[in-house]
This record gives structure tokens, sequence and C-alpha cells, in this order.
């Protein structure tokens, strides 16, 4: 029969497992999304990846500029669903989470409790993991540390980039969404709660543009990682002449040299 789903997301990160729930005998009745954002010299409202996706099959869309918005719980209590899905949106007050009959569930760019945060696969590189993952989790107050449903590994490769594993990321979380909602609406899943993060847990904070400044005294291979893990977006940085620029590819040389870290 399906279950009813409110779907919540904003970037393309969440569009396929969208498109694999409307594709599904899971039915989604209402999609949240971010409001359209004003982009370019002529500040062109844009829409969401997620808003376009839903608009393309007809679907009820529902863009609040404040989550606490009495008319937005409205909105969404006449939608009726029995449960909500969460990819890549903002952090719900507890009187949204709360209100689906089958709880509100989340899927996370990482093998949590790993890596919780904003920003999971820029830090899984940049950190040089060989292996990352994917997690469905049920929403509770504290961001990303509900009790883990499903999990699904994932192998870094040297080759990867923050961009290239995005990729492969965003189209396999569709299927892990899928195994979810399946296992909600027959009553098999699991849940299996957190272990608690220590002090030593690896963590995803958001990424700010100073956060993006290469340290030229870092080992050469904690460079590398560190430049493939913020490319192509937001881009490591440094500066020559007096001039920031982007690097966005780096390789190890066998070339010796005399000049210092940093210098060309």
């Amino acid at each position: 029969m399906g279950l009813r789903v409110v779907f919540m997301g904003t970037p393309e990160f969440a569009v396929p497992a969208l498109e694999a729930i409307i594709t599904s005998a899971h039915e989604v009745v209402g999609v949240v999304t971010a409001p359209d954002k004003p982009q370019g010299r002529g500040l062109k409202l844009v829409p969401s990846a997620v808003k376009e996706c839903a608009a393309a099959h007809g679907i009820k869309i529902l863009q609040p500029e404040k989550l606490k918005d009495p008319e937005f719980h409205e909105a969404l209590k006449q939608l009726q669903a029995d449960v909500f899905f969460v990819i890549a949106f903002r952090m719900l007050p507890e009187v949204v989470w709360s209100m689906p009959r089958l709880g509100t569930y989340n899927l996370h760019a990482s093998l949590l409790p790993a890596y919780r945060g904003a920003a999971p696969i820029n830090w899984a590189i940049m950190n040089g993991e060989t292996e990352t993952g994917l997690t469905t989790f049920k929403l509770q107050q504290e961001i990303d540390t509900g009790n883990i449903l499903f999990q699904d590994k994932e192998v870094i490769k040297e080759s990867d980039d923050a961009g290239s594993l995005y990729e492969r990321l965003r189209y396999k979380g569709a299927s892990l969404v899928l195994k979810t909602l399946d296992a909600i609406e027959n009553r098999s899943a699991v849940e299996i709660p957190q272990v608690q993060a220590g002090d030593s847990e690896k963590s995803a904070p958001k990424i700010f543009r100073e956060t993006c400044q290469i340290n030229w005294n870092r080992t050469v291979t904690e460079t590398i990682n560190f430049i493939r893990g913020l490319s192509p977006y937001p881009a490591a940085w440094t500066i020559l002449n007096g001039k920031s620029f982007k690097i966005l590819k780096a390789e190890r040389s066998n070339k010796s040299t005399a000049g210092d870290a940093g210098e060309i």
C-alpha cells in the first residue's frame, strides 16, 4: 500500500532519493524546501533542485521562511503524512519532527556517529579516510544523534574529490532511503542507539571561507587531501602576490627543491 511521505530537502544531493520515492509504492504527499534564492547579476529568483523535481511531478510544495511558523505547521498537518524524510535540509524544531505518526527520518552522508555535522563528505576526504558511507536514522533533539536504522559503506578512492564522492553517495542514498521506508512500513526496522561520540570522534562542522585556506606547513599528503576534500566546491585557496586564488587539484611530485613550503 505504501506510506504517505513528506520529503524535506534542498540541494541536488536529495533529488535521487526524492525521485526514487516518487516511483515507488510510497506516496510523496508534499515537499518542503528552501525559499527561492536570488542569483546572478539580475538577482533572479532561482528554485532549489528539490523544488524543480517536485514541480515536475506536480507535488505540493511548501517553502517556509521560518520553520516555527504556525501556518506552516497547519499546512503540514493537513498532508496527513505517516513519515517525514529529511535530506540536506535545515534543523527542524521538535513541533515539526514529532508530528508524523511513524516519526521523522534522515539520510546522512557518513557512517554515524562519525562525522556528524553539515559537511561529512568534505571532512572525510580532508582527514584522509579511505572509507565512509551513508546512514538512515530517526530524528531526535540533538543533531545527527538519533537511533540508526541502516548503514551502507562506500570506499573513498585516492582519485576521489568531494565532487566525485558526492555523486556516488547521492545515488546510493536513494536505495537506502527506500530500504528504510519499506522497513518502517512492514514494521521490520530495528533502531540501534548511536554510541556516544567522545572527544576523539571526528566531526563535520560547516565549512567557511577561512576553513579553506591552505596551510603549507602541513605534510604533502595532508595538503593533497585538504585540496581534494574541498574540490570542486567550496575550493581550497591560497595567496600569491597579494591575491587569493583557488586550487582544485594537486599531486605529489618527486622533484626535490630547496624552497620553503608554499614557495614557488
